[in-house]
């Protein structure tokens, strides 16, 4: 099958207009606001709760700066390349979301009193580019908070398969994952769908994203980073494994530290009120266990190799904050430090045994913070939740249930992100000419895709 770019495209125009002749006629909620604010004389107070959950959400836009910046790590012959990968995350992502992605992972899910649209509990089947009942400033808030945290996703999956892909194919691949696997996933969990409703413990619960957002993110890497196959020089024919240094790992640092402060927003905002007191409490899980991952790197990577890896620190501080997203909210603060330091240790072991067992080349260590994390912060929920939150409680209580539900989800999350992600990049890899595969030609990896795909170096000399 011979597809290209624009036909793919006009097909999603087409059915973007289908879709808004069949719910754009439908008369809006409340776009004004009107109707929302009298609550308020009621004493209901969603005015406060608006202004911190959207505060939150800038900030976790924000946080793409972190992301952009962590690709002080790769050469600079490719740092172009990777940064506008993360670009794409942050623009053209949250485009794919409002235009499907939102309806599928919300539809049928009720927000601050007000349903958003139809649903089941596998999909949503509404709310898609906040038309009809969807123009409505509660579902809209909803859209903007969870829009900048769907970025994510596309700066996780870049970090894995960076300096190797073509831009084209990096975009087709963004499609699919917008579209239908990233928020499905999300629909079985935030939406309320099955996953959620599953009888063992209260269900499965991922408060800030470890399974829906880094799991799924992670995953995806993770077989796209084994269909590109490694970057030139980083195996010997014996199989052993060779470093490929950065340009600038103070940037590495500084993007580790805006990360670091927006996924305080990020935690702390998935409480979606503003009068929520847990908040004091998910803010200094996450501080503690983002802390304590770094701290656990620098000194391990010290006695195994007699230098302090700062890099790899801000990789086990990454690891902490991925880890203890799902947890955050209902975890002691002694946990919040286990599960970070458990974390950090999950991840350099994650990143020997993929480099070095399963030869998979992985230039920012994506599928360790993200994806093996994401995994191990799904599981924490059913050891360490001590019920006094949401009435989650976890082994730590005498209670096995949740961590039946939690475990199903990891099961569902591997198999579903993993699969869908291995046929995609199939399709991918078959569509166009020979000389059209997803990696870039050799000589192109060569010179630095920066030059070839975007006519210019990230630091152009004077």
């Amino acid at each position: 099958m011979h597809f290209k770019l624009k036909n793919v495209l006009l097909y999603l125009l087409i059915a973007g207009f289908t879709v808004f002749l069949l719910f754009g006629i439908s008369e809006a909620a409340d776009p004004t606001g009107d109707k929302t604010f009298s609550l308020d004389l009621r004493g209901i107070n969603l005015s406060s709760s608006f202004t911190w959950i959207l505060v939150c959400g800038f900030m976790i836009w924000f946080m793409q700066v972190g992301f952009a910046m962590l690709g002080g790590l790769l050469p600079a012959k490719n740092m172009l390349s990777y940064m506008t990968h993360c670009f794409i995350a942050t623009t053209l992502g949250v485009i794919i979301y409002w235009f499907v992605g939102f309806g599928v992972m919300f539809g049928g899910f009720e927000f601050l009193g007000e349903q958003v649209g139809k649903g089941n509990s596998f999909m949503g089947l509404s709310g898609f580019m906040l038309l009809g009942d969807a123009y409505d400033v509660r579902t809209i808030l909803l859209f903007i908070f969870q829009a900048c945290i769907a970025t994510f996703i596309g700066s996780i999956i870049a970090g894995a398969i960076a300096e190797r892909m073509k831009l084209c194919s990096y975009v087709l691949m963004f499609f699919f994952v917008y579209i239908f696997i990233y928020p499905v996933y999300g629909h079985w969990i935030w939406g309320e769908g099955w996953l959620w409703s599953l009888p063992y413990g209260v269900g499965v619960r991922d408060f800030a994203g470890s399974g829906v957002v880094h799991a799924i993110g992670g995953t995806v890497g993770f077989v796209g980073a084994c269909f590109l196959g490694p970057r030139a020089g980083r195996y010997n024919e014996d199989g052993t494994t060779n470093s490929i240094p950065g340009h600038n790992v103070g940037y590495m640092i500084l993007g580790t530290i805006v990360l670091a402060v927006g996924w305080l927003f990020y935690d702390a905002g998935g409480t979606m009120a503003a009068g929520d007191l847990r908040t004091s409490v998910i803010a200094a899980n996450t501080c503690l266990s983002g802390s304590i991952g770094a701290v656990t790197v620098l000194f391990v990577t010290y006695l195994l190799t007699g230098h302090t890896d700062v890099g790899e620190a801000c990789n086990g501080a990454l690891a902490g904050l991925v880890a203890i997203s799902a947890p955050c909210a209902y975890v002691a603060p002694w946990a919040a430090v286990l599960i970070g330091f458990l974390g950090s240790l999950i991840y350099l072991f994650s990143v020997w045994l993929i480099a070095n067992k399963f030869k998979v080349d992985d230039p920012l260590g994506a599928c360790s913070v993200h994806g093996t994390n994401g995994f191990w912060g799904l599981i924490a929920i059913g050891i360490f939740a001590d019920g006094s939150y949401g009435g989650v409680h976890g082994v730590i209580t005498g209670h096995f249930g949740q961590l039946a539900a939690q475990l199903i989800a990891c099961v569902v999350a591997f198999a579903w992100a993993g699969g869908l992600a291995y046929i995609v990049f199939t399709l991918i890899g078959g569509i166009g000419k020979n000389d059209s595969k997803m990696r870039v030609a050799e000589n192109v990896e060569k010179e630095g895709l920066d030059e070839h795909i975007h006519g210019t170096s990230c630091y152009p000399a004077q």
